[in-house]
């Protein structure tokens, strides 16, 4: 990103959807509005447990996509039958907030989400409050993943927190946002 720019999908937001979220809630304030709050990615590597070499993959892969340093997961408790240790390494993620949001959600939408195979859409799954989690089989559907560096195909988790006080004004905002839900 250049210094001084800011992000399309944030200017198309302040300028087209606030005013369309106003009318379409009912909402008095600009500040009532439901708006972006952060986005996390993360990669669950479980088989990290057998070769740590893995959470190295998941890192770059990780850091690939968001363009930020991502932070290794660490066990919060053992299991025997998975041969886990407390604080053994197990995944990556990635906090984006301002900006970089709102630059991986445009590219998210945009770019990534039209290269899925047999896309119908994303299942609605939101948690109460307006926050929406989205799971991704493949890694590859990034472009800014090298595909031939790639060791193994692998799935991530986009949580996409907003400032919405339910289900239904977080589905309106992310629908105006360009998020393609299942009808």
């Amino acid at each position: 990103m250049a210094t001084g720019t800011r992000p399309r999908l944030k200017n198309f937001y302040e300028k087209e959807i606030l005013p369309q979220l106003m009318t379409e809630l009912a909402l008095k304030n600009p500040m009532q509005a439901p708006r972006l709050e952060k986005v996390i990615l993360n990669i669950g590597l479980g088989e990290a447990v057998l070769n740590p070499k893995v959470i190295d993959f998941g890192k770059e892969a990780l850091e690939q996509i968001a363009g930020q340093r991502p932070v290794v997961t660490k066990a919060r408790k053992s299991i025997a039958t998975y041969k886990l240790r407390q604080g053994m390494p197990i995944g990556v993620k990635v906090t984006l907030r301002r900006d970089k949001m709102w630059e991986f959600l445009d590219r998210f939408v945009n770019i990534a989400l039209p290269r899925v195979r047999d896309f119908k859409g994303i299942s609605s799954k939101f948690d109460g409050k307006g926050n929406c989690s989205i799971g991704v089989k493949e890694q590859i559907i990034f472009p800014e993943v090298n595909y031939d560096k790639v060791d193994k195909v692998r799935g991530l988790n986009i949580s996409i927190i907003t400032t919405a006080v339910d289900d239904q004004q977080g589905k309106v905002l992310l629908r105006h946002l360009g998020v393609p839900f299942r009808k």
